[in-house]
C-alpha cells in the first residue's frame, strides 16, 4: 500500500464531503444519527466478537488491566455508545447561529455566524467508544472526520465504523463524512499530521507520549487534550465523611481514565484524623498510597513518595498523598505539578473555596465534588470529542460548540471604501 496516496485520498474525499455536510439540514443530520445508533445496537454481537480479538491480543501483549478496561466492549457499553449518539441528536444544531450583529455608520451590516471547522482529524488509542463519539459530534456539528485509532483496538474500531457506514448508506449520505485509517503503521499517523491542505484541525486523545508526538510533529493545527494528574485538596474545615466518599469515587470508580484522582493534599491541621480515615478507606480498595514524611509518620502502612510521584498520572490503583499548611500552599503545589485537567477542594470555608476556584490553573475546578464528572456526557454534551487542557479555542470537555468556527457576513447596498 502506498501510504501517501491512501491517506491523501481519504483526506481529500473528507474535505469534499465536509462542504456538503456544512449546509445539511438539522432534521437530516438527526435522522442519520438515530439510524447510526440503531445500527450499533443491531450489530452489537458482531462488534463484541471483533472486540474479543483485540482483548485477546492485548492480554497476550501484557497490556495493563486499566487499559484493557478502556478497550473492552460489552452490551452495556455499546448501549451507552448508541445512547450517546441519540443524546447528541437531541442537542441544538450549533451551525449557522448568529453570534453577534451590528450595523456600521455607513450602513454595512456585520453578522458573525457560527460555521463548522471543516475536517477534524482525531488520533486516539485503545478506546473504541471514541469512534462513535467522534462521529456523532463531528456529524452533528457539520464536520467530516478522519479517524486514526490505535492498533490495539483495530478490529473493534473497524466493526463500529462499518456499522455506522451502514446507516450512512441507508440514508444516502457520503461515506467520506466518516473516514477511518485502517493502516496501523506509524507512517500513516505521521502523514495525517501533515495533511494541512485537507484537514483543518487535529485532536489527539491518549497518553502523554501520543499527545506530545502530535504537538511536536503536526503541521495541522492541534487542540491539545491532556493527561490527568488530578488533585483533591482536603481543607481543614472539610467534612471528612464527604471527603472519603469523594476520594473513593474519584480514585476507584474507574482507574484508567484521565479524570481519576491521582494526588491528595491534606491540610496539616487535620492530619491526625484525616490520614488514618482516608488511608483505611483507600487501602480497603487495594489502593497503594505514596506519601510524604508527615503523612507516613501518622500511618506507617504508607509507601515513601518520591519527587516523581507528585506529577504522576498512575492510571492504576495508586495515589500520592502530601501534607500542606494552607489553601495557598495547596494551590501552588497543584499549579506546579498538575496537567491543567481537573482539580477539587473539599471544604466548608467559602473564602478558601473562592481562592481555590479563582487561582487553580485547570480546565475544570470542583468544590465538594468528584473529579470524575469531567466528561462530555456528564456535562450534558451527549458525549465529548476530547477534554482540552489548552487555553486557545476550547477548554475542558469539548462538545458541539467547540467544533465550530465562525465567519463574518457583511451585507451592503453598494458601499465602497473611500
Amino acid at each position: 500500500m502506498d501510504i501517501d496516496l491512501y491517506i491523501t485520498d481519504l483526506c481529500k474525499k473528507a474535505k469534499a464531503a465536509s462542504r456538503e455536510l456544512a449546509t445539511m439540514q438539522n432534521d437530516i443530520k438527526n435522522k442519520v444519527l438515530l439510524s447510526a445508533a440503531s445500527e450499533l445496537r443491531k450489530n452489537a454481537e458482531y462488534i463484541i466478537n471483533e472486540n474479543t480479538k483485540d482483548i485477546a491480543e492485548a492480554v497476550k501483549n501484557g497490556m495493563s488491566e486499566a487499559l484493557i478496561d478502556r478497550l473492552r466492549l460489552d452490551n452495556k457499553r455499546i448501549e451507552d455508545m448508541a445512547a450517546g449518539i441519540e443524546a447528541v441528536s437531541k442537542l441544538e444544531d450549533p451551525c449557522g447561529k448568529i453570534l453577534s450583529e451590528n450595523t456600521l455608520e455607513n450602513g454595512l451590516k456585520i453578522i458573525k455566524k457560527s460555521v463548522p471547522i471543516g475536517v477534524c482529524g482525531i488520533i486516539y488509542e485503545a478506546r473504541p467508544n471514541v469512534t462513535s463519539d467522534a462521529f456523532a459530534l463531528c456529524f452533528k456539528s457539520g464536520n467530516a472526520c478522519v479517524l486514526k485509532g490505535g492498533s490495539a483496538a483495530i478490529n473493534s474500531n473497524i466493526a463500529i465504523v462499518n456499522s455506522i457506514k451502514r446507516a450512512l448508506l441507508k440514508e444516502g449520505i457520503s461515506e467520506a463524512v466518516l473516514s477511518f485509517i485502517e493502516d496501523c503503521q506509524r507512517e500513516s499517523t505521521n502523514k495525517l499530521m501533515k495533511m494541512n491542505e485537507y484537514v483543518d484541525v487535529l485532536i489527539p486523545r491518549g497518553g502523554a507520549s501520543l499527545i506530545k508526538s502530535v504537538i511536536e510533529n503536526a503541521t495541522v493545527p492541534v487542540i491539545e487534550t491532556g493527561t490527568g494528574n488530578c488533585h483533591i485538596f482536603v481543607d481543614k474545615s472539610a467534612d471528612l465523611d464527604m471527603a472519603v466518599n469523594i476520594i473513593l469515587n474519584a480514585k476507584t470508580q474507574r482507574i484508567g481514565v484521565c479524570n481519576a484522582c491521582e494526588s491528595l493534599l491534606i491540610h496539616r491541621d487535620i492530619l491526625e484524623e484525616a490520614v488514618p480515615l482516608i488511608s483505611k478507606a483507600l487501602m480497603e480498595k487495594n489502593v497503594t498510597i505514596y506519601a510524604d514524611e508527615e503523612c507516613r509518620a501518622i500511618c506507617n502502612e504508607l509507601m515513601e513518595a518520591s519527587e516523581d510521584d507528585w506529577g504522576r498520572e498512575y492510571l492504576d490503583l495508586k495515589i500520592s498523598m502530601k501534607a500542606v499548611g494552607s489553601v495557598e500552599e495547596a494551590i501552588a503545589h497543584i499549579n506546579r505539578y498538575n496537567t491543567r485537567h481537573s482539580e477539587s477542594i473539599i471544604t466548608k470555608d467559602m473564602k478558601n473555596a473562592e481562592k481555590f476556584l479563582n487561582n487553580v490553573d485547570a480546565a475544570c475546578i470542583y468544590l465538594n465534588a468528584s473529579t470524575r464528572f469531567t466528561d462530555g456526557g456528564q456535562f450534558g454534551f451527549g458525549c465529548e470529542i476530547g477534554i482540552s487542557t489548552s487555553k486557545l479555542h476550547a477548554r475542558g470537555p469539548m462538545g458541539l460548540p467547540e467544533l465550530q468556527s465562525y465567519h463574518y457576513e457583511i451585507i451592503g447596498n453598494g458601499q465602497i471604501r473611500e
